[in-house]
């Protein structure tokens, strides 16, 4: 929507009314948006979902990965697998980053943690974000056409989905977490363990 015409005071506005959503719809991006400080832990409750697709494969579509090579999810089978679509313009996104990038620090070698960003503009926003932040874990893998995420049936970011070491999905969480606090403790270690996830409020 065009603003250059508005008053200064309307795209204030508007940003405060986009700043207060509590989930990022997928959108297009306007202009590249500048890093910002590292967020706190998210304070909006999560939902774990069971979807239709619980115990289908991961889908084949290829994205790119930290080196600009292509990857898939089949890439990472063998152990089971945190994926995680994020944009750096989804302010939820940004508030549970530093926690997933802790998550994958204390899981490495036992879950991997993929985080693959649905910036359009790819590289070019992803990385100042990555290299502002500098995560301990965490690569920037990049799907700026979408095409995960159409596979995936993602309509909203965050989304984040457990596969087991097969590749097949186990649950999703909706919206933004605190990967480091109990409840995402104990889902990994009942998906890890094999024990059945109920759906409901993470």
């Amino acid at each position: 929507m065009p603003l250059l015409s508005r008053p200064l005071v309307m795209p204030i506005l508007l940003a405060g009314a986009l700043a207060a959503l509590a989930a990022c719809d997928r959108k297009k991006e306007a202009e590249p948006q500048p890093a910002a400080p590292q967020a706190e832990a998210p304070k909006e409750p999560a939902t774990v979902v069971l979807t239709d697709d619980k115990g289908k494969a991961a889908p084949a579509m290829p994205f790119v990965g930290p080196d600009d090579a292509p990857a898939t999810l089949a890439t990472f089978r063998g152990k089971p697998l945190l994926v995680n679509m994020w944009a750096t313009w989804c302010a939820p996104c940004i508030a549970e980053m530093g926690t997933l990038d802790a998550l994958a620090a204390r899981e490495a070698g036992r879950v991997q943690v993929v985080a693959i960003s649905q910036d359009m503009e790819g590289r070019r926003a992803v990385g100042p974000f990555f290299a502002k932040r500098q995560f301990k874990a965490l690569q920037p893998y990049l799907d700026k056409e979408n095409v995960l995420m159409l596979a995936l049936k993602a309509d909203s970011l965050p989304l984040t989905i457990l596969y087991d070491a097969e590749g097949k999905e186990l649950w999703r969480v909706r919206g933004a977490m605190d990967w480091t606090g109990a409840k995402a403790k104990t889902l990994i270690d009942d998906a890890v363990a094999g024990r059945p996830v109920a759906a409901g409020a993470a």
